[in-house]
């Protein structure tokens, strides 16, 4: 039966293997980025303007994505862009120019962004269903793809070219679509929402949940703009202003990840423990102290102990606010918050880098302590996180 525990437990097997399987592609293409532009001769200025393919692609679909979630169901539409993204992955190493890569680039960006919508709003209803904060365990399986995928994209970089690399990915990824999709195209969750009720999703919003959506989509733009500075920066700030090798200052990322997919992996008890108004409000706080100390610390390992500590206090910042807007508005909420903290994401890098122009990169990294301190402060002022 679909509404029975052993159908809910398969449902919440799938819908991990799909978060898994998307961050272990999404950093096998990551790691091969280098050997794409040497392929296609682009200038770092080109292959800037190729790669906001993927950012321009998520940002186009994930709107439309909760619109054909909302008409065709969560569970197919995640199915259709799993099976894009799969076969997108294998299209970059096929292309020999820059406005061929952008192009292709931004049909793998348009699968991202869908995927992560769509799978999103099936954890959100699955959420509801089993009436237990759930969703950082679905965020922990995709950091731990991440990083699986970004390690055996670097093992086999000298052994395997790019093409057969990123097309192993695609097999992989047409592999656990098939077997996991199976599932979530078998069973449904019929359970509406508590805090709306069914068949919400499809009417308009009134104004005091549109902003409450909002305010939850800032929580995941703040979360996500430390995300993109500390994959960009925090490497080159080991390096550049602490003299750390470029063995330890790689280390420094990692740190931040394996903290954040840790702190993910725990979010459920630490949720049910202290609910997720006072969990945003410990974890903006805690990212904040950790940044502090990670961005002016005089000593490598007091700055890597600080990348560690942001990332502990990040880590159920993004689940709970993609959660609390699906709650709110189904998949239209889910599309939102996305949105907005994919926006953060594609803001801080950037960001960083011209207040590290005015000023310098130790500086302008306590932007991210500064975003962190203000999720903490919506957290608390909202009164509806929990």
């Amino acid at each position: 039966m679909p509404g029975s525990s052993l159908a809910l437990t398969r449902l919440r097997i799938a819908i991990t293997a799909f978060f898994a399987m998307d961050g272990f592609v999404f950093a096998g293409w990551v790691v091969r980025i280098p050997d794409i532009k040497h392929q296609t001769h682009a200038s770092v200025g080109a292959l800037g303007l190729a790669l906001l393919g993927v950012s321009a692609g998520a940002v186009i679909t994930m709107t439309l994505t909760g619109r054909l979630c909302r008409r065709y169901g969560s569970h197919p539409v995640t199915v259709a862009c799993a099976i894009l993204l799969s076969l997108s992955v294998a299209l970059p190493p096929l292309t020999h120019s820059v406005p061929a890569l952008g192009a292709v680039l931004l049909v793998f960006g348009a699968a991202y962004g869908g995927l992560n919508v769509a799978f999103n709003s099936a954890a959100v209803d699955l959420v509801a269903a089993l009436r237990r904060p759930i969703m950082p365990t679905f965020h922990a399986a995709f950091s731990l793809g991440g990083m699986i995928g970004a390690g055996l994209g670097g093992l086999v970089a000298g052994s395997l070219s790019p093409t057969r690399h990123l097309l192993a990915l695609t097999v992989i990824g047409l592999l656990v679509t098939a077997v996991a999709g199976c599932t979530l195209l078998r069973y449904d969750v019929p359970v509406p929402h508590p805090e709306r009720p069914a068949g919400s999703g499809r009417r308009r919003l009134d104004a005091p949940t549109r902003r409450r959506v909002v305010v939850f989509g800032l929580i995941a733009l703040c979360t996500a703009y430390g995300e993109g500075a500390m994959a960009d920066w925090g490497a080159l700030h080991l390096r550049q202003d602490l003299d750390a090798s470029a063995g330890v200052a790689a280390a420094g990322y990692t740190c931040f990840a394996l903290a954040m997919t840790a702190g993910r992996a725990s979010g459920t008890r630490l949720l049910e423990r202290f609910g997720r108004s006072r969990t945003v409000v410990l974890g903006g706080g805690t990212a904040a102290a950790g940044m502090v100390l990670g961005s002016l610390a005089p000593w490598v390992w007091a700055a890597l102990l600080g990348f560690a500590v942001t990332g502990l206090g990040l880590a159920n910042l993004f689940p709970v606010a993609v959660e609390r807007a699906g709650a709110l508005a189904g998949p239209s909420g889910v599309a939102t918050a996305s949105t907005l903290g994919y926006g953060g994401m594609l803001l801080g890098p950037p960001a960083i880098g011209f207040m590290a122009a005015w000023t310098s990169l130790p500086t302008a990294l306590t932007s991210v302590a500064v975003l962190a301190a203000s999720a903490a402060l919506i957290g608390a002022t909202t009164g509806r996180t929990a």
